[in-house]
């Protein structure tokens, strides 16, 4: 199994004091360590990029990029049936958003991926292997 991070992994684990910071830090360590295998896509390390550099400026925004972007490689690359597959996501489940749709189709569309993501609208989607951040801290301790 590898873990496919969501952007509220990166700007947890990279950000400012928030209840779910340590377990964002631990999961970071963790994949660093090499106890979990991780990856995340493209959209999500600009995503990262976007909201840390409002926050902490667009040096620091690029440094955290960059070593997520090391740490997580190698990045799972969205296709065309990735996008088919998120375009019916969006529309049958209310609570999540276009970009959000995109990375659960990536996970459904690829088994061996399970999502790890602070945003609850993902226990929505049935079929959807995900992990909420908070509920699950023990596991990458």
């Amino acid at each position: 199994m590898t873990y496919l991070l969501d952007t509220t992994v990166l700007v947890y684990a990279a950000g400012d004091e928030h209840a779910l910071r340590e377990s964002a830090q631990d999961l970071v360590r963790s994949v660093g360590a090499n106890r979990f295998r991780a990856t995340t896509t493209p959209e999500v390390i600009q995503e990262f990029t976007h909201v840390h550099a409002r926050r902490h400026g667009r040096q620091s925004a690029v440094d955290r990029a960059r070593d997520f972007l090391q740490l997580l490689s190698p990045l799972t690359v969205v296709v065309e049936d990735d996008m088919r597959r998120a375009l019916e996501v969006f529309l049958t489940h209310d609570r999540v958003g276009s970009f959000d749709a995109v990375l659960a189709a990536v996970a459904l569309e690829r088994q061996e991926l399970e999502l790890i993501t602070a945003d609850r609208a993902f226990e929505d989607i049935v079929a959807l292997p995900v992990l909420h951040l908070g509920d699950e801290h023990h596991r990458w301790r």
